[in-house]
């Protein structure tokens, strides 16, 4: 005995009503409550619905989804990283290492400069501002995509909205760069340790802002196949 479409669309609901935000994670929980409620009618056909269902629920426990919930987002986390991690590395290989060494040696150039503490500064806010517009643009983005569809993709709200946290970050430190830019002033390995950090700063706010969100059709239809649908 197989679910029918309004039932199927029921279970969709149901995980709706449990708290199932992404489309992607509750289709997963549809599926598997649908399983479980088929196998269940094969003991038992006379078993209603709603009953089948219910018993399908409890099986998940106290918290319901909740663990479902948690696991998938560690999933998609990790999957979000990795795709950060392999455009991070391209720019360590021919041809973007170039300008990566290009940027590493702007930063050390003006780091042996008399005026470090401001010049650290400076650079360090004009990186939290752009940062600060790309995350308020990418967030508009997000807006107007999901005014074209009612699903939500857990992976597509990480892609446009994770990467502002790392705004939060860059704020916070602001006191801290301008302390250690004054105290190790003309120091030449604190020189050159800073002008990696700023250079690796630099690589991490362009993937996160602009690369992996310009990728994020390609990276959402491989993840899920029935996204462009």
């Amino acid at each position: 005995m197989k679910l029918s479409k309004h039932q199927i669309q029921d279970l969709y609901a149901f995980t709706r009503k449990h708290f199932v935000e992404h489309y992607d994670l509750q289709t997963e929980l549809v599926d598997h409550l649908a399983n479980d409620i088929e196998t269940m009618w094969q003991d038992n056909p006379k078993l209603g619905f709603e009953d089948a269902r219910d018993k399908a629920f409890k099986k998940f426990g106290v918290f319901g989804f909740m663990e479902a919930i948690e696991q998938k987002q560690k999933a998609m986390n990790k999957r979000y990283m990795r795709y950060f991690w392999n455009e991070f590395k391209l720019w360590f290989r021919l041809p973007q290492v170039l300008t990566t060494l290009m940027v590493f040696i702007v930063y050390y150039v003006l780091f042996t400069s008399a005026y470090v503490s401001i010049i650290s500064v400076v650079f360090y806010i004009g990186i939290a501002i752009w940062c600060s517009y790309k995350a308020i643009q990418l967030n508009r983005q997000f807006r107007r995509r999901k005014e074209k569809s009612d699903k939500k993709w857990m992976l597509e709200e990480m892609i446009y909205k994770q990467a502002g946290g790392t705004t939060l970050i860059f704020m916070s430190q602001l006191y801290n760069v301008f302390i250690i830019s004054d105290k190790y002033s003309g120091n030449f390995g604190a020189t050159i340790l800073f002008s990696l950090a700023f250079t690796l700063i630099t690589l991490v706010c362009y993937i996160s802002f602009q690369l992996i969100p310009d990728k994020a059709e390609k990276l959402l239809n491989e993840t899920y196949p029935e996204f462009s649908l």
